[in-house]
């Protein structure tokens, strides 16, 4: 009866199969993660050299079964590696990306409100960045609108951006 309880108890204590298929798919989505970085973003990140050369070796392949193979030796290698850290780093830069993504489409609209002429884009602009040259802010929105109408190609709508993007900094 004693050894019926010891196998049980082993048999709990050890991931199914299943559960351990699972926690190898996301070592593999991991290093799947890693091989969209910049070169720089990796040079940051915890990796052992076989992971880097791996890693190296994978943006060369073309063919999709030999990239298949090598993203499933990627999540195995992972399983070496100190993958708690890796999958936080990797987040991290996510969470950064996410924000600069989100501030670039708030400064869009607010470009887009003030081209369409809305005093209380204006206004918000103002509150926001108090220090700002009202007359320069104005006269990038004319030419703006003035190219927009025309319809005519020009970077007074990318002028605009970029102003606003280092007042609101």
């Amino acid at each position: 009866m004693s050894d019926l309880d010891s196998d049980d108890h082993e048999q709990l204590e050890r991931p199914s199969k299943s559960e351990r298929k699972r926690q190898m798919l996301g070592l593999q989505k991991t290093g799947e993660a890693l091989l969209g970085l910049t070169a720089a973003q990796l040079a940051e990140m915890p990796l052992s050299n076989a992971m880097r050369e791996a890693l190296d070796l994978s943006k060369t392949l073309k063919h999709r079964e030999a990239q298949r193979r090598q993203l499933q030796y990627i999540g195995k290698l992972m399983r070496t590696e100190e993958h708690e850290k890796i999958a936080a780093a990797v987040a991290a830069l996510e969470d950064k990306n996410r924000y600069f993504r989100q501030r670039f489409h708030r400064i869009e609209q607010l470009r887009e409100q003030l081209m369409a002429g809305g005093d209380n884009a204006f206004e918000s602009v103002l509150e926001q960045a108090p220090t700002i040259d009202r007359q320069h802010l104005r006269q990038l929105i004319r030419q703006a609108q003035k190219q927009l109408a025309a319809k005519k190609p020009g970077n007074a709508s990318k002028k605009l951006f970029q102003y606003l993007r280092e007042a609101l900094d």
